[in-house]
Order: C-alpha cells, then sequence, then structure tokens
C-alpha cells in the first residue's frame, strides 16, 4: 500500500496535457535581467552576454546562471562577438569550397525542411571541415564561448558536429519544431515515449548557431519562442495548428553581427526565418552538442545479428504470430536508431529522419523478401551511412 504522502507526476503524456491555456500561462513571461547578473541584456526576452566578459567571469557562477536560464529561464541565450571576424571569415571560405565542390560533383543536399537545390547544406560540416583546412578548424573550434555553454549544459566531453546551412534570397521559413531527439520521433510514435524520456530528451543535446554573416531581420535569422521549453507536452503538442497558431504570434528574432553566437535549449519551439532580402545568403554554421553519454556499453555487429534470426523472422510472420511479437523481436535485433549515418548520401527526404535498419527489416518482413535480397537491402543501408 502506497504513502498518501507521497506524489508521482503521470507516467505517459495523453491529449490532455497539450492544452493551450497551459502552453500560454508557462511561456508569456518577462525576462528580468537582475535576474541574470552575467548577462549584458535582454532583447524580446533573449538574454544577451558578451563574449569578451567571459575571460572576467566566474567560470562556475558563470555556467550556474546558463544552466538556469536554458533550463527554466528563456531558453536561448545569445553571446556577441563568440568568433572574431577573422576566425569566421577564414571558416567561410573553407565553407563556400566545400558547397562549390558539391556543386560540381551534381551533389545538392537536401535537409529536413528543404529540397535539393533551395538553399545550400554541408552536412557533417565538422569533420569536412577538419579534412579540407585543419588549420581553421583548430582555430574555429578552440572557442571558448563554445566551451562554456557546451560544459555547462553537457560536462566536459561533450561531442560537437555542425552542418552548414545557406539560406538564399527568398528561402521560406521552417515549421516552428523542437530539435533532436524526441523532436525527430515521428508524431504517432511520440505518446509511445514515458513522460521522464520527454523531460530527459532535452539534456541530451545543447543547439547553437554561429553567424558567418550579418543578420538584420529582412534575413531570417531564427524564430524563437522564449520559455517554451518548460512545456512538458511540447513534443506532442508542436504539431497541433493551435501552438503553431501561437508560435506564429508570438514568436521572436534578434538580429545578429557575423561572429554572434546563439545557443538554446533544444526543446525550446525554434525554426528558421524567412530570407525576405533581396541579397543576404545567410550562412549559419548549425552546432549540435551531444552527451557523452549516448552509447551503449557493448558493441553488438546487428547486421549480423539480423542476417542469422531472419529466417526466423520470416517464420514467425508466416505463422501469423500476433504483430507485436513479430515487432518485438526485430527491434530486439536490428539498430532502431538511424543516427549517426552520413547524411549526404542517407539524407531524410520526405520525413524527418532516414530509415532505420529496423525499418528495413520491416518493410523486407511486409515484402517477404527472401534472405538474399535482405542482404542488398541491408548492405545498400550501410553503404550510405558510411563516410
Amino acid at each position: 500500500m502506497s504513502s498518501p504522502l507521497i506524489t508521482r507526476p503521470p507516467a505517459w503524456l495523453d491529449d490532455a496535457d497539450c492544452n493551450i491555456d497551459d502552453f500560454r500561462a508557462q511561456v508569456l513571461r518577462p525576462t528580468h535581467l537582475a535576474d541574470y547578473p552575467h548577462a549584458h541584456d535582454v532583447r524580446l526576452g533573449v538574454l544577451v552576454y558578451r563574449a569578451a566578459d567571459l575571460g572576467r567571469a566566474d567560470r562556475r557562477a558563470l555556467q550556474a546562471e546558463l544552466v538556469g536560464a536554458l533550463t527554466d529561464g528563456p531558453g536561448v541565450v545569445v553571446f556577441e562577438g563568440a568568433y572574431d571576424a577573422v576566425v569566421v571569415d577564414a571558416a567561410s571560405v573553407a565553407f563556400t569550397e566545400l558547397i562549390d565542390a558539391q556543386r560540381a560533383e551534381g551533389s545538392a543536399a537536401g535537409d529536413h525542411f528543404g529540397k535539393p537545390g533551395a538553399n545550400d547544406r554541408i552536412w557533417n560540416a565538422a569533420q569536412k571541415l577538419a579534412l579540407h583546412a585543419p588549420e581553421v578548424f583548430a582555430e574555429y573550434y578552440a572557442n571558448d564561448a563554445l566551451a562554456v555553454v557546451s560544459q555547462a549544459w553537457l560536462g566536459p566531453r561533450y561531442q560537437v558536429t555542425s552542418q552548414v546551412n545557406v539560406v538564399n534570397p527568398g528561402g521560406a521559413a521552417q515549421v516552428p519544431h523542437r530539435d533532436y531527439h524526441l523532436g525527430f520521433v515521428n508524431a504517432e510514435q511520440l505518446m509511445d515515449y514515458p513522460a521522464h524520456l520527454h523531460r530527459m530528451s532535452a539534456v541530451l543535446t545543447l543547439q547553437g548557431a554561429v553567424a558567418h554573416c550579418d543578420m538584420p531581420l529582412e534575413s531570417g535569422p531564427t524564430m524563437l519562442l522564449p520559455y517554451s521549453q518548460r512545456f512538458a507536452a511540447g513534443y506532442v503538442a508542436f504539431y497541433r495548428p493551435e501552438f503553431l497558431d501561437f508560435f506564429a504570434e508570438h514568436h521572436v528574432q534578434t538580429p545578429l553581427r557575423k561572429g554572434d553566437a546563439v545557443f538554446f535549449n533544444p526543446a525550446l519551439y525554434h525554426g528558421a526565418g524567412a530570407n525576405t532580402s533581396g541579397d543576404i545568403r545567410r550562412m549559419a554554421n548549425l552546432l549540435q552538442v551531444s552527451s557523452p553519454f549516448g552509447r551503449a556499453m557493448e558493441s553488438l555487429d546487428r547486421t549480423a545479428m539480423v542476417r542469422a534470426v531472419y529466417p526466423a523472422l520470416r517464420a514467425m510472420r508466416s505463422a501469423d504470430r500476433p504483430a507485436h511479437e513479430v515487432l518485438n523481436a526485430v527491434v530486439a535485433t536490428a539498430e532502431g536508431y538511424p543516427f549517426p549515418t552520413n547524411l549526404d548520401h542517407d539524407q531524410p527526404i520526405g520525413s524527418l529522419v532516414p530509415p532505420s535498419q529496423v525499418d528495413v527489416v520491416l518493410q523486407a518482413l511486409d515484402a517477404d523478401l527472401d534472405v538474399a535480397e535482405l542482404d542488398a537491402a541491408l548492405r545498400a543501408q550501410n553503404e550510405r551511412t558510411i563516410p
């Protein structure tokens, strides 16, 4: 018999948790500069810090303040002058060379929200920059503003990945969204994840962007909804029309100068703005900084496991075993997560994510592929994921 003094939050989210009035109460609140003594300014609810002040600050106290800002505060901070212009310009030259090489090869890179060729995108830009211009890479990622906020959110051994995005004049705005991990899960599956994973997802990554050019409002800097990361059901709710309408009415945008950097909780509602300028090619290096703990203890060759188990899976399917039992066996055998992958070859066009190995196996079972046909599908997927 449980104690009447113990109260537990619900284990699962449901439709009743997606209440727009509750969301409004969480989001529509002011940001007080006095609550953040290391900050320089507040602009439309967004905290602004000066990178030049980092060396004079008590580092641990500043990081504690950043944790509070990203967790229960506005959820987004800007570091003015995070990067020297010389460093940014050198990286921009290298990124432009990489984009030109992609175009010459005829490999227009698509992304989650734009068709191939609409904008310019460099997937896996961190690795490509390191191989193409290692000295530039070293200078770029020696940056202390990036280190301060990444260490604050994720600890000392964070992992940096990046994708360069150039939104050309006329580029459309993104649909507002939350980000990786649960932000990339299909809407119909989100409620299958317990509520504590909705809370946990946001602390596994930190989102950021470095401005590689001046970004006035007409160029479409990121649309942000301060405090929206506080809403527990936000991953489920952002697909719903009333939440999209609320974002359209209440989001803010803050102009950035070349070298400024913005960092935000991945659960913050956000989206790239429309580039309505006539001549600004809005280049940003989109940073996704990850926890080092998102790895299993053991290394498994799941492709070998699938090859071995597939005949038994086909037999279960042919014997009309309950679909959930077949699915359980597939999930225990195959790799269920599509990342990390080579997004140049394994692009998520038409979906938030490319297919996982689980998806490949389920598709093979649906099509009643034989072992040789499955093996060809697995090889094709593996070839898409390697650098």
